[in-house]
């Protein structure tokens, strides 16, 4: 979440900020001024308070040893007259602390500088083409069809067992997945991440120190009677290890990197466009994760960009990057890089990866922070990204490299699948 210090001394630039993601955000600043100054005061209030209460029973002492012990009975009256305050403006500054931190929450971040105007997707900039994309032959068919005609993976079966959104994977299809995870993640330890194994479902705290509670609420699997809920990203639980941490510079930076199922409810996600692996319920996905010294993050997400082309360039895949706009922006995210792979048989960009650097919007709710050599301590800066998300991955390597004579596999994989074509 934001940091209450920089609304208050960048009032204006924060308004100006959020109104370039297109929301008009002066009567929630106002909303949280005023719940600010009314806590503040309120504490002011209960401090003084306490400091009389503090005096008083440090006069109380001296009159019983002085023998004024009629003083002191006099004296301890007051004192209980101060403790009822207290606890009076207690409960209400907790109120008030607990409906700011709540109007905190429904903020999203401020957008980087650098990050494009723009209210939506076709707003966003591109920055980088791998290659020309690949021409097909008009009879090239869709991964859904691939999958059918060279049975890697069933989404009739998926549907009789949890419903719609959650494929089987079979035979080659299923060797083929269990590859690329194991190719993602070698790759990704090869770079400097730690490989984690995280617990796949997380607790309410989780979910709201990595953003996704309250903003993701409606599209998160939720297990009621436990109050649990299905991870939408090995981010969340993998982040959260450093929840409520106080760092020192030499421990930095950290990288990790996990494989995860991933569950996401999707809810009002129809059409064409969701078909085969296009969007689902539960599909796989690695996540590299990096915690960085402020002055540093924006080079940290360079470096992840420059890494995941690696790994796209490695599967001979043609893809791009865009810049998000702001109006395209995630909620938490200060600016966004996401990685497509060109569909050649759906004729169309698939998103493959999003990068991200969230400043200080994570930390602030996780409560990580930095102590320098110095004593001084400051929020760190946190960035996540997908390396890579496996459905449209799978799509794309079904559909641009279908011949006559079968699916051939890219070269890095054939080590990890022990076979270099799928054919009938």
């Amino acid at each position: 979440m934001l940091e209450l210090h920089t609304i208050r001394e960048s009032k204006q630039k924060v308004i100006a900020a959020l109104d370039k993601r297109g929301l008009d955000a002066r009567n929630q600043i106002e909303h949280i001024q005023d719940l600010d100054e009314s806590r503040r005061a309120l504490q002011t209030e209960l401090d003084g308070i306490l400091a009389e209460s503090n005096t008083i029973a440090k006069e109380i002492g001296t009159l019983f040893k002085s023998g004024k012990s009629e003083e002191a009975e006099g004296l301890k009256v007051r004192t209980t007259q101060l403790k009822e305050q207290s606890k009076s403006i207690q409960e209400v500054l907790n109120k008030k602390a607990e409906a700011l931190t709540e109007a905190l929450y429904l903020l999203p971040n401020t957008p980087h500088e650098s990050v494009p105007s723009g209210k939506s997707e076709a707003d966003n900039k591109e920055v980088y083409t791998s290659s020309k994309v690949l021409e097909l032959p008009e009879d090239a068919l869709p991964h859904w069809e691939l999958a059918k005609k060279y049975d890697l993976i069933d989404f009739e079966l998926g549907v009789k067992i949890a419903g719609a959104g959650f494929p089987v994977y079979k035979g080659k299809g299923a060797r083929l997945q269990r590859a690329l995870i194991s190719f993602f993640l070698d790759q990704n330890i090869a770079a400097g991440y730690q490989e984690i194994q995280p617990p796949h479902l997380v607790n309410e705290a989780s979910g709201y120190g990595t953003g996704q509670l309250p903003d993701k609420e409606g599209q998160m699997y939720h297990v009621t009677e436990d109050n649990l809920y299905l991870i939408p990203t090995a981010e969340v639980p993998v982040t959260n290890l450093l929840r409520d941490v106080l760092l020192s510079e030499s421990e930095l930076p950290i990288a990790m990197t996990a494989y995860t199922p991933c569950f996401r409810r999707e809810a009002g996600s129809y059409g064409s466009d969701v078909r085969g692996l296009n969007r689902l319920h539960q599909f796989d996905k690695v996540e590299i994760v990096r915690v960085e010294k402020p002055e540093n993050s924006y080079r940290a997400l360079e470096h992840m960009v420059a890494h995941i082309k690696t790994l796209l360039e490695a599967l001979e895949l043609p893809y791009r990057i865009v810049q998000l706009c702001a109006g395209d922006l995630g909620f938490t995210s200060a600016l966004t890089y996401d990685f497509e792979v060109y569909s050649a048989a759906q004729k169309r960009w698939l998103e493959i990866s999003s990068v991200s650097n969230f400043e200080t919007f994570q930390s602030n709710r996780l409560k990580l922070r930095i102590k320098d050599a110095h004593g001084q301590k400051q929020l760190a800066h946190t960035l996540n990204g997908s390396a890579l998300a496996l459905p449209r991955v799978l799509a794309a390597l079904l559909e641009n490299r279908q011949t006559a004579e079968g699916i051939s596999i890219p070269k890095a994989l054939v080590p990890y699948t022990q076979f270099d074509r799928i054919a009938l």
